[in-house]
């Protein structure tokens, strides 16, 4: 209904009903003046064509009078049309020059509409700050007891504090018992391998194999320091953690005491102010949620920084757990090792050594380079030996087989979103071309200037290639030549188009094509061959007979 009525305040105001009698007034004046003198013109034609009658000899007349009627008809319908039209003009003039003008009736509507409006308005927000009073009377009320909650609060962040401190204390003796444990044991183990690396140097089988166990132990001392670092970490970052809890919770404790007070002094100024109780209220309010909500975020932040501590203390674990694991496994190596010292050792380098299969794996595959540089006289490798390079050659076998057909799906994806996007990118050129074919139609209508946007030109060559008479006569001819063909040229054209667009076709026509040559030329082989073995078989053949005839019956009289 407001934009019907702004709609029509603004219609009329634009249609200016004043100024339009005003017009009408002087067009009227205009055509009463043209009436007189239209009638004193009349009169002068009428005498004016009674001296031509006198005047004027009688044959001439007679050739002048069809012309004189048929200008008096003309002029008679001119007069009548003129009347018709004048009499209709007044007959609007009539009814439009005493119309009172609407505008300033309109435009006090639509002021009133407006305030109608704003008024409206007003109550919606008088009734929602009614509502928003409520809930924050009903908040206010619930507020008054947060300070027996936020007390509690303290209570539970110390007990939690505490739980924590007890935890991590806890966790870190374990810790160090366990790095004191792990010490100890490679200590003994260490200790173990000095003395049978010393017992057992002259030995060239086993150097490779004490090497790498050394290699090992050193890499387990570096993986166990990386532990007391990590653990002392974790100590540093837990004694940061309470220092920085403690010193969040003395602060939130003196924002309290200073809030309270504050409030205690507003509450008491309030009394002899003349502030509204609403007011106070809402401050009131907006204090307490802050303060409430400043305590929640500090809360889920040390709820998410002890969250963070037990996953790094899980994971220390787990990796102490880990290294423990492959100490028993380096110290089940080295017994394996010592155990190998009183296996007999063989008279040469190219004996054969029969006993490798008492040799546990890790051994095996720690000197797997000196053992096959040192008995290269042995026929074959051990079965498991053999085993696990095979299983070895075969898991990279299938990594490499998933890892390509995972290159030819995203090839295959990319292509066809490649050509996806070619018949798009086509497809918006089409449309681009034909709204600069209508926008060269527009600009060709008088008044309207041509525009020398980047955008538009962009496509004017485009759009010129295509009107270009010789580009459409070759397509033309093209089109012709191809509809001339006969329908095996057209399958051979076609196949051709396919295969030559494809990668794939490309590659099955090749290869079909090197197995159609090597087909024919085995043929031809096989072929050759058989007419070779026939000749010579009919060859040694008459050889044959001609022996025997000349052996047997060389004196027989019917031969």
């Amino acid at each position: 209904m407001a934009a019907n009525a702004g709609s029509m305040f603004q219609y009329w105001k634009r249609f200016d009903l004043q100024q339009l009698q005003k017009e009408l007034d002087v067009t009227a004046t205009q055509l009463a003046n043209r009436q007189d003198e239209s009638e004193q013109s009349r009169k002068k034609l009428i005498d004016l064509s009674r001296e031509f009658k006198k005047n004027t000899p009688e044959d001439l007349r007679k050739q002048v009078a069809p012309l004189l009627k048929s200008f008096q008809g003309e002029i008679d319908a001119l007069s009548k049309r003129s009347k018709e039209a004048e009499a209709a003009f007044l007959n609007v003039y009539k009814k439009i020059i005493d119309v009172p003008d609407p505008v300033p009736v309109l435009e006090l509507a639509q002021q009133l509409q407006l305030k109608l409006q704003r008024m409206h308005d007003i109550e919606t927000e008088n009734t929602k700050l009614r509502e928003t009073l409520e809930d924050y009377n009903k908040e206010f009320a619930e507020v008054k007891n947060q300070e027996v909650t936020i007390k509690a609060l303290k209570e539970k962040i110390r007990e939690y504090e505490q739980s924590l401190k007890n935890q991590a204390e806890n966790l870190a003796q374990e810790k160090q018992l366990q790095l004191h444990n792990d010490y100890a044991e490679l200590f003994d183990l260490k200790t173990k391998y000095d003395e049978e690396s010393t017992a057992k140097y002259e030995q060239s089988e086993e150097v490779a194999s004490h090497s790498n166990l050394e290699a090992e132990l050193r890499a387990k001392e570096r993986e166990t320091a990386q532990l007391v670092e990590d653990v002392q970490r974790l100590q540093a970052s837990l004694t940061k953690l309470r220092e920085t809890t403690s010193s969040q919770i003395s602060q939130l404790e003196q924002q309290l005491n200073s809030k309270s007070e504050v409030l205690k002094e507003r509450l008491q100024k309030s009394c002899d102010s003349s502030k509204p109780l609403e007011v106070l209220l809402l401050e009131r309010n907006r204090s307490l949620q802050s303060e409430s909500a400043a305590l929640r975020i500090a809360n889920t932040e040390l709820s998410g920084r002890y969250s963070e501590l037990q996953v790094e203390f899980a994971a220390a674990v787990r990796t102490s757990a880990e290294q423990k694991e492959l100490i028993l496994k380096l110290e089940y190596d080295l017994s394996t090792v010592q155990a190998m010292s009183s296996l007999p050792r063989p008279d040469a380098d190219g004996s054969e050594v029969s006993n490798m299969g008492n040799i546990p794996e890790p051994i095996k595959e720690a000197s797997a380079t000196f053992i096959g540089s040192g008995v290269s006289a042995q026929p074959e490798l051990p079965q498991g030996q053999m085993d696990s390079l095979l299983s070895i050659i075969s898991s990279q076998r299938e990594r490499f087989r998933s890892r390509n057909q995972e290159l030819e799906a995203e090839s295959r994806s990319m292509q066809q979103t490649m050509q996806a996007l070619q018949n798009e990118l086509d497809s918006l050129r089409a449309d681009n071309i034909k709204l600069y074919e209508k926008i060269k139609f527009l600009q060709s209508y008088p008044g309207r200037a041509g525009g020398s946007d980047d955008t538009v030109m962009r496509y004017s060559s485009q759009y010129e290639e295509r009107l270009d008479p010789f580009a459409s006569f070759s397509k033309r001819e093209r089109q012709r030549r191809y509809l001339s063909l006969s329908p095996w040229d057209k399958a051979t054209l076609g196949l051709g188009r396919v295969i030559l667009s494809n990668k794939m076709a490309r590659t099955i026509a090749f290869f079909y094509t090197l197995f159609l040559h090597c087909l024919v030329f085995l043929v031809l082989y096989k072929t050759a061959w058989s007419e070779s073995i026939g000749r010579d078989c009919s060859a040694f053949c008459a050889k044959k007979y001609a022996d025997h005839l000349h052996r047997f019956h060389e004196n027989d009289p019917n031969l």
